[in-house]
Order: C-alpha cells, then sequence, then structure tokens
C-alpha cells in the first residue's frame, strides 16, 4: 500500500508531466477576459519561480490596455499575437543581473505551466527592438524588457502549429562529452 503523502507527490509529478507534454503555444484568442483570480494565481506563479541566490531580480508589468498591446507588438518581429491577447504580462530585469535571461526564462514557463492548468493559453514575444518595449512601457533605463508573454482563452477555431514535432533524445543530447 502507498501512503497518502507519496500518493499525493505521485499525482502532482503525473500533472506536471502532463502538462509539459500537451502544453503548446497559443496566439490567436478569444476577447473573453481573464478573472483577476486566474491572473493572480499566474503572477504568483512566476513569483515563487526559483532565482539566482534568491536576489528575485523581475518586476511584472500587467498590460490589458489594446493600444498598448498593439504598440507593443511592433516591439518584436514575431510579436502580433499580442494585439488579440486579453492581456500580456511583459518581463523586465535590471541590466546589472547576468543570470537575467535564465531567471525569467524559469518564471516564463512556471507562468504557461500555471496558465495551463487553468485553461488559459500564452505565447512568449521576443522585443527585437527592446527600447520600443521599455519606452511603450514606461520601463526605466537600468532595466530592460525581456520579452512579454500573451495569455488568453485559445479561439474556439485555434489548432496548435505543426511545426515538426520534437527532436528525438538522441539527436540533443550528449553523455559526458560532445
Amino acid at each position: 500500500m502507498i501512503p497518502n503523502n507519496l500518493m499525493l507527490q505521485l499525482e502532482v509529478i503525473l500533472n506536471v508531466k502532463d502538462a509539459i507534454r500537451t502544453r503548446h503555444a497559443v496566439r490567436q484568442f478569444r476577447p473573453d477576459p481573464i478573472p483577476d483570480e486566474v491572473l493572480e494565481a499566474i503572477l504568483n506563479a512566476g513569483r515563487r519561480s526559483q532565482s539566482s541566490k534568491n536576489r528575485q531580480w523581475w518586476q511584472f508589468i500587467v498590460i490589458k490596455d489594446r493600444e498598448r498591446l498593439k504598440a507593443l507588438s511592433t516591439a518584436g518581429d514575431f510579436a502580433q499575437h499580442l494585439i488579440g491577447a486579453p492581456l500580456a504580462i511583459a518581463l523586465v530585469g535590471t541590466q546589472e543581473n547576468p543570470w537575467n535571461a535564465f531567471d525569467l526564462g524559469q518564471v516564463a514557463a512556471l507562468m504557461q505551466l500555471e496558465a495551463h492548468e487553468l485553461g488559459i493559453g500564452s505565447c512568449i514575444a521576443n522585443f527585437h527592438r527592446p527600447d520600443e518595449a521599455r519606452a511603450i512601457l514606461g520601463v526605466p533605463a537600468d532595466h530592460y524588457v525581456m520579452g512579454a508573454i500573451s495569455f488568453g482563452y485559445p479561439a474556439s477555431d485555434y489548432k496548435p502549429s505543426k511545426m515538426g514535432g520534437r527532436k528525438p533524445l538522441d539527436e540533443v543530447v550528449h553523455w559526458e562529452k560532445w
């Protein structure tokens, strides 16, 4: 017989495994607003992420304004999905922390997994013109905008991209050395 606490751990592991396997980028959204408690859960997932030396150098900017989302969509070459999203969360770091990209990547992953668990689709937008994004969002000069994540309920006609799936492990894993 498996003890209850171990059963709970196994359930969590299976749920995470399923979430990793089934999550995909969503770029078309329904216009339905995201409830405040769902948004708070997504933000808390990011806030709970680990960070280098637990410094938590990040800041999050929630963007719901349609005109601001439209303006942000021009700051990245592939950021047009921001236009149709009910909201986006910009990920901001400091210039002085060399671990920003890694830490903010973990934040993004946890936010997206939390959103997926709650039935919310998401997609990361990279800002190829970061100074433009910083100006649109009023971010201070000693900070930078790594990117933004669009969030929303997937459109009813949305179909995940079929860009070839994932490479097999033997094409991406090396053991002990290259």
